[in-house]
């Protein structure tokens, strides 16, 4: 039987999934801070702020984004580590990597820009002390293997954070369906819960996983830890 997967409601092969993600992201790009300031009326940034301060990294520390965008956090992770640690953005999309890329050199920020797919991450074992992925798993085809690459690339001590949106109380359902982007509406309804997502976690690996609802669980930000 051919393996199926979700994109928004559809089930479609794996393959024919992260093509029309591609797509859809391909045709976002340059609208995708925007797109977020919709979806969210603009409390992404607070978002994000709280997913930095929940990390724990401090000056010298070694970050990955994964599907890292237009770079937010990566800016924000950018001011965090100073001079003497690094963040590395990344992003399977090559459009939405320049974007961010484009806008880090535009501040005068020189940060490594790779493209790649959260499945099969191009660093060694052990390289991060921290990894975050924000408003990027429910993309992801296979977010069980991408969980484990997270797993294997953080350092023992390192921590994971996955900023992602939620299954949306009632009142927040109207705003998300009147939405110009379908996919990006749907794909949140299929995306797992949080206890789910939890459950995924620790399967791959991690160890005092935990979750904060923000904004009545609009969103939610997961943390676990390598020990």
């Amino acid at each position: 039987m051919t393996e199926k997967t979700h994109f928004g409601y559809e089930q479609v092969p794996p393959e024919e999934k992260t093509r029309r993600v591609r797509g859809v992201f391909d045709s976002v790009a340059d609208k995708y801070d925007l797109m977020n300031d919709l979806m969210s009326a603009g409390l992404h940034r607070m978002w994000k702020r709280f997913t930095i301060e929940m990390s724990g990294v401090r000056s010298g520390a070694h970050v990955l984004d994964i599907a890292g965008g237009t770079a937010d956090i990566t800016r924000l992770f950018s001011d965090r580590v100073g001079p003497k640690g690094t963040v590395v953005l990344t992003d399977v999309n090559a459009a939405m990597l320049s974007a961010g890329r484009d806008r880090m050199l535009n501040e005068g920020r020189l940060v490594p820009a790779v493209q790649c797919n959260a499945e099969s991450l191009p660093f060694p074992s052990r390289s991060f002390d921290c990894v975050c992925v924000a408003f990027g798993l429910r993309n992801v085809t296979r977010k069980e293997v991408a969980l484990a690459e997270m797993h294997r690339v953080l350092k023992p001590g390192g921590v994971t954070l996955i900023l992602e949106f939620s299954h949306v109380a009632e009142p927040f359902r109207a705003a998300y369906d009147e939405a110009s982007y379908r996919y990006l509406a749907e794909s949140i309804r299929m995306h797992p819960d949080q206890s789910q997502l939890k459950g995924m976690m620790q399967r791959a690996g991690f160890e005092r996983v935990e979750w904060f609802n923000l904004t009545a669980g609009v969103v939610a930000l997961h943390r676990g830890y390598v020990l």
